[in-house]
C-alpha cells in the first residue's frame, strides 16, 4: 500500500538518506572506528524498521549455539523497556527482570533460552564489557547482538542481514517515507543474507536474483507456527493446552507485519472473526485492554495474540488479570531455515573457532 503523505514525507527520506550514507562512508574510510570486542561477535539486523522475523532467527542462533555447546551471551537494547543503563536480564540461571523491566522481545529471548546470558543495555560496548567483566571466570563462547546491522561502532565476526519476502523490495522506501533504515545496496555490507517469511516462491525468486548480483551466500528461511498456549492471568504462567475444534478468535497485536500473524492464524486453523492491530510494540493501557475484552465477550470469542505481546503483557499482570474471563491464548512461532542451514550452520561455526 502507498503511502498517501509519500510526496510530503520524500525531502525528510532524502535528508535521512544522506545523514546515513554520510556515517557509512566515515565508517567505510576509517575515520569511525568500530571496537574489537575481546568475545566473538554475531550480529543479526535488518535493512527495515521491524517486521523481518529478527527475533525468531536469534532465538534459532542461540539454540543452535547451545546445541553445540557454546554457551551464547544476547545483547539488546531492549526497546522501550522502563530501565535504563545496562542491566542484566539473565545470568543463564535464572531470569532477573520482567518484559517490564527487559522488553517484551528480550524477555521473550530470556524465557525461551534459560541456560543464555542475556544483556539489555542503550550502548552495546557497555553490555559486552559489563558481559566480559561480570562474568569474567565463565565467558560465554560468543555475543548475539540483537538488531544491529546499522550498529557498526562494534566489530564483529559474522554479520547477518535479513530481507522480508513479505514486503516490498525492489521498490521499498527510505524512513519516513517508506520502512527502510538504509539503502538496498548496503546489503554488500552483510557476510550471509536470510530470506525470511517465504510464502511465495515466485515472488522469493525475484528477489533471489537481485540478491545475487550483490554476491553474498543465501539462506532461505519461513515462518513455523508452534504450539497454541493458553495462558492464566492470575498465575503469570503458561500451559500447553490442545487447540478446540472450531475455535472462533479475537485476534489482537502489537507487531510490524499483523498480515503474517493473520495469515499464520489461518493455517494453523483458527478462524479470526474480528482483530485489532497496534504499531509495533505499542504499550497496552488498561484502556485498550478492557476495549479489547469488551469486543471480544460481545462477539462470543476467545482471545488470541502473538508469544512477544504475551510477554508485553506479562510484564503488567493487572493487565493480564483484565482479558482472562475467556480463554486466551498466544502463538508460538519458529523460523524454519529450508535452504541453506549447513551454510548458515558452518558460517556460526567459524564464528567462533569451531
Amino acid at each position: 500500500m502507498n503511502n498517501p503523505f509519500s510526496l510530503f514525507l520524500r525531502p525528510f527520506a532524502l535528508l535521512y538518506l544522506s545523514g546515513v550514507q554520510l556515517r557509512n562512508t566515515l565508517f567505510d574510510r576509517k575515520r569511525f572506528k568500530s571496537w574489537k570486542s575481546p568475545i566473538p561477535v554475531v550480529s543479526i539486523g535488518n535493512l527495515s524498521a521491524g517486521g523481518t522475523g529478527k527475533t525468531p532467527l536469534v532465538d534459532w542462533v542461540a539454540k543452535y549455539y547451545l546445541s553445540i555447546g557454546c554457551k551464547p551471551a544476547i545483547v539488546s537494547r531492549g526497546y522501550l523497556r522502563e530501565s535504563k543503563g545496562t542491566q542484566l536480564v539473565s545470568d543463564g540461571q535464572k531470569i532477573i527482570l520482567s518484559s517490564r523491566e527487559a522488553g517484551d522481545e528480550t524477555a521473550m529471548l530470556a524465557w525461551n533460552n534459560p541456560d543464555a546470558i542475556v544483556v539489555v543495555s542503550e550502548k552495546r560496548k557497555d553490555a559486552i564489557t559489563f558481559i566480559a567483566n561480570h562474568f569474567a571466570k565463565r565467558l560465554p563462547g560468543v555475543i548475539i547482538l540483537d538488531d544491529a546491522f546499522q550498529h557498526r561502532a562494534i566489530d564483529r565476526n559474522l554479520n547477518i542481514a535479513m530481507i522480508n519476502t513479505v514486503e516490498p523490495f525492489l521498490k521499498a522506501k527510505m524512513l519516513p517515507e517508506g520502512r527502510l533504515r538504509e539503502p538496498l545496496k548496503n546489503l554488500s555490507r552483510a557476510d550471509l543474507i536470510i530470506l525470511s517469511k517465504i510464502t511465495d516462491t515466485e515472488k522469493a525468486g525475484i528477489i533471489m536474483r537481485e540478491l545475487e548480483k550483490i554476491g553474498r551466500p543465501v539462506v532461505k528461511a519461513r515462518v513455523k507456527n508452534g504450539e497454541l498456549i493458553c495462558f492464566s492471568g492470575t498465575s503469570g504462567f503458561s500451559d500447553e493446552a490442545p487447540l478446540p475444534e472450531n475455535l472462533n478468535a479475537f485476534a489482537f497485536a502489537g507487531i510490524a507485519s499483523p498480515e503474517t500473524f493473520l495469515d499464520s492464524l489461518n493455517k494453523k486453523g483458527v478462524t479470526v472473526a474480528a482483530h485489532r492491530f497496534f504499531r509495533d510494540h505499542e504499550p497496552y493501557s488498561a484502556k485498550k485492554i478492557k476495549a479489547i475484552r469488551r469486543k471480544s465477550e460481545k462477539k462470543g470469542l476467545s482471545l488470541i495474540t502473538t508469544e512477544k505481546d504475551y510477554f508485553r503483557l506479562l510484564g503488567h499482570p493487572e493487565l493480564i488479570r483484565m482479558i482472562t474471563s475467556k480463554p486466551c491464548y498466544y502463538l508460538k512461532i519458529e523460523t524454519d531455515i529450508f535452504e541453506g542451514k549447513e551454510t548458515l550452520q558452518s558460517m556460526l561455526r567459524a564464528a567462533v573457532g569451531k
